[in-house]
This record gives C-alpha cells, structure tokens and sequence, in this order.
C-alpha cells in the first residue's frame, strides 16, 4: 500500500457481498462495480431464485456478457439455500467451480427471501455436507419472529441461532453478513478463524437517527436495519483494529426510486458508486488508514482462500459531490449519500 497525504494506493479489492438484480437493472448498476472491484460474491436472492448449477451458469453468463470493455472483473456465485436443496448437487457445483459459497436467508427476512430456511433442523443434512467439503455458509443473521422488536434480531439470531449452530457443526465455515451490532462484533471476536463477518459502509457512517430524526429518510432503509450509535461505534472500533476477521462487502442493493420513495419502502442502499470512497473517509476518521488495504483486499481472499489481487487501484484526495440520481429509462436510482461531499475520489 502507498499512503500519502493526498493518494491512497491499494491492491484492488473485492466486494463480498453484491446485489446485481437482473435484466435492465443489472446493466446500468453492475458498472460501477466492476469499475472498482476484481471479485465480488453475487447474492442469489432473484425473483427466480439460484437454486441449482443451471441456474447459477446462467446468472453468471448474464453478469459476464454485460461486463464493459476494459473491465476485469470475476462474478463469485452462491446457491441459494432452501430446505429441498440437494447435497450431492450442491458438492458437485463447489468443486466445480460453478459456486463459491451458499447464501442463507431466514423466511421472510429481507427482499425475495420467501424460498429461506424456516427452521434450522430442516437443513442438517445440507449442513453437514459444507462442513464436510469446507463450502463457506453465508448468513443472514436475523431472526424474523414478528414479537422480537426490529432492533434487536440480529443479538437474537446470535443466541438462538449462532451458538447452537456452532455447537453442532463446529468446523462450518460461515460468514456473518452485513453485520450491525455489538453483539455481532463481540461473537465474531470471539470466535475461532471458522468465523468472518462483512461490514457495509452504511453501517459505519450512519445511525438509526440519520434514518428516523427529523424526516424518515427511505433511502437509508435497509436490513439489516441501522442500529444506535453504540453498535456503529463498534463497528467503527472492529475496522479500527486490524482484526483479519472482518472485511469489506457493501451490500449494495438497488431498487428503483419508485420502490424506494412510497408507503411501502424496499429495503436496500444502492452503494457501490461511493462505497469506496466512503470505507477510506471512515477509515480515515478512525486513524486507521494503515488497516485500509487489509479490510478492502486480504482479509477476504485469505478467509476464501484465494489468491490477492495483484493490480491496484488509486484514491485520490479530492472533494467531489454525489451526483443526484443514476438513470438509464425506464430506471431511475438515488445513489447513496446523494448531495453530500467525499474528500476521497476513487480514479478508474
């Protein structure tokens, strides 16, 4: 890494955690990720789900051939993990190559997570096949109980749900996703090298006041959903320290401005044109710029076990103001932190 006052150079990292849609929406957003990232883990939660190996060579089919000219970028896919999913099947599109990882989502836990897992027992025979291959569990850590208050399911889902699972299948290799409390950052912490855990840059420079004080703002409305400054500042202290066990994965989610600005809001933060540019501005705050590249472009990898990117990408110190919209009709997106001012701008 090269450090000075006004240039940040890095390994160019990857994003693992992405949303990319699928048919128009997947053109005009997956540009301003393959523009930054090498690698990024795509989410399978599609109106159509990525349930089988056909489905997930399409996917990724679909993601290469609208990749633009002069990008080099390597789309990383999940199996979505129902409770019908079939082990064999499963084994085989691991070492195949065809997916990286398999995505849990709790029933009804967040967009199109209707095909999830309603209970843990129902999956066993799934979950002693990815601890047996060592193919990486990524979770959606909230329980979905409607009497469990919103801001407290994913300290729930670590009691109820994490700690028996571990119990059970202790070599499982699982990522914790988009984490957002103290209590994920202390079990993470406390955890053997079998547990990783992606942070978002909307959980690191937001709070639940920055969505709920003054207007109710729906573009700050994701899941899971912003919390108190006490989980941010310990999600701020988690990066803060170097620790190999967390690292980067935006979450980016795009939902058109219409789905977003209504009575019935989606959940989900389009991102990845400022994700970046918003990590450093954290990073710097902290005072922890020296733990920037390891965050952003190995501590991934190395969780994956892959190899490093071996090209670099710069950021230069330079104010620059977020753009009001992202358009391509009949799409229309608000990009994140619209109308505010980064002093890091990412040169592509």
């Amino acid at each position: 890494m090269i450090l000075q006052s006004n240039k940040i150079v890095i390994r160019r990292p990857d994003d693992w955690h992405l949303h990319l849609r699928d048919g128009d929406l997947l053109k005009l957003v997956l540009p301003y990720s393959s523009s930054t990232y090498s690698r990024a883990i795509i989410m399978p939660n599609l109106i159509s789900p990525i349930v089988d190996i056909k489905s997930g060579i399409d996917y990724r089919k679909l993601i290469l051939s609208n990749v633009p000219n002069g990008h080099i970028f390597s789309p990383l896919m999940t199996c979505y993990l129902t409770e019908v999913l079939d082990p064999d099947e499963l084994e085989q599109a691991f070492f195949s190559g065809i997916f990286t990882a398999v995505k849990m989502y709790p029933l009804y836990s967040t967009t199109n997570s209707s095909y999830g897992v309603n209970k843990i027992n129902n999956i066993t025979k799934i979950l002693e096949r990815l601890q047996k291959i060592q193919m990486p569990l990524l979770v959606h850590c909230e329980v979905t109980d409607f009497n469990i208050d919103i801001f407290d399911r994913e300290a729930r889902f670590i009691d109820d749900i994490m700690h028996p699972l571990r119990k059970q299948f202790p070599e499982l290799k699982i990522v914790m996703e988009h984490i957002s409390t103290k209590e994920a950052v202390e079990y993470v912490e406390s955890s053997d090298n079998k547990v990783g855990a992606t942070i978002t840059p909307h959980h690191l420079i937001l709070n639940r006041n920055d969505l709920l004080v003054h207007r109710i703002n729906p573009h700050f409305y994701c899941f899971p959903i912003l919390k108190s400054k006490v989980h941010q500042e310990a999600l701020r202290k988690a990066i803060s320290n170097g620790n190999s066990k967390f690292f980067l994965g935006t979450d980016s989610a795009p939902h058109i401005i219409n789905h977003k600005e209504n009575s019935q809001v989606q959940a989900g933060i389009f991102n990845a044109p400022t994700a970046l540019s918003v990590y450093a501005t954290v990073f710097e705050e902290l005072n922890a710029l020296r733990y920037f590249e390891s965050f952003c472009s190995e501590n991934g990898p190395r969780f994956y076990n892959l190899p490093l990117n071996q090209d670099t990408i710069t950021l230069i110190r330079k104010p620059w103001k977020i753009k009001n919209t992202v358009n391509l009709s009949p799409y229309s997106l608000v990009t994140f932190l619209v109308g505010n001012t980064l002093n890091w701008f990412v040169e592509n």
